[in-house]
């Protein structure tokens, strides 16, 4: 039974690897065949099935008018994505502590109703915010610009961070902070001496969740930016033509995919429920 119960778990996994795994396969080989390559129909071998090329690659470094020069929107997107991303983290993890330990009233408005508003912004479809941001940016002097989306993105990310957050330091032992205080550490020392180290799992996950969800915007990149700032996405949108480039779509495609997958690699061990334990006196 035992057997048993293993093997079909490891066919599982395998299964379940290949359905991810392929889409990538699919894009890699597909980066390197020309146009006759791609309707050709399905090959997967090199220099076997169909004879490699380097135009896909090639298109996403050159000048204007043979193709686009990817490092900027790549450099953009990082610096939008990171910056926004840690702004929000900070903001909403604040936030979060404080209608976790605290009690907030405004007439019958409760921290749940305040924690509720906050997640409420991203039940909105982006459509309804895009004339308000486009409006409020073009007031600022903000337009087509990275400080621009940066504040667009931190009024998006930062709902999520306090959902996550504040659901997280609920479940942190509330003796923990009442140790601290005894110990004579004011609210906000207990919260960054005591409680933050605590809970690097919940900053892990927000702080992923607002990078995946910053790093893949396309529509507010789009709306927001025309000549002078381009992030990732809308520049690769812009290689499509009257006849889809699919051999520099799935190379850039991989590109934008590889800070994500790192990101997974590094952040992994982090995604720990057990680093609480003996944390109380």
């Amino acid at each position: 039974m035992f057997v048993l119960y293993r093997s079909l778990k490891y066919f599982v996994l395998l299964v379940w690897s290949a359905f991810v795994a392929l889409p990538f396969l699919w894009a890699l080989t597909t980066s390197f065949k020309t146009a006759n390559g791609v309707v050709s129909g399905a090959t997967y071998i090199p220099w076997l099935q169909y004879e490699p090329s380097l135009e896909g690659w090639k298109v996403l470094f050159r000048g204007e008018g043979k193709g686009i020069d990817i490092i900027t929107p790549y450099l953009n997107s990082l610096t939008v994505t990171l910056s926004a991303s840690f702004i929000s983290l900070l903001l909403g993890t604040l936030a979060a502590y404080g209608l976790s330990r605290f009690s907030w009233r405004a007439g019958p408005i409760r921290n749940a109703d305040i924690t509720f508003f906050f997640i409420s912004q991203r039940i909105m479809p982006p459509i309804v915010l895009s004339i308000p941001f486009f409006l409020m940016l073009r007031m600022l002097g903000l337009l087509d610009s990275r400080a621009g989306l940066v504040l667009v993105y931190i009024a998006l990310l930062m709902p999520i961070v306090v959902w996550v957050m504040v659901d997280f330091f609920n479940n942190i032992p509330r003796e923990l902070d009442e140790t601290a205080m005894l110990d004579g550490c004011g609210p906000l020392e207990t919260f960054w001496r005591v409680i933050l180290p605590n809970c690097k799992p919940g900053l892990v996950v927000a702080g992923l969740f607002c990078i995946v969800f910053g790093w893949n915007d396309f529509f507010f990149a789009f709306i927001l930016t025309f000549t002078e700032t381009q992030l990732l996405p809308v520049a690769i949108v812009s290689l499509n033509s009257s006849v889809t480039p699919w051999w520099s779509l799935s190379a850039s495609s991989l590109i934008a995919v590889v800070p994500l997958v790192i990101l997974a690699f590094v952040i992994e061990k982090y995604l720990s429920s057990g680093n609480l334990a003996g944390a109380i006196k």
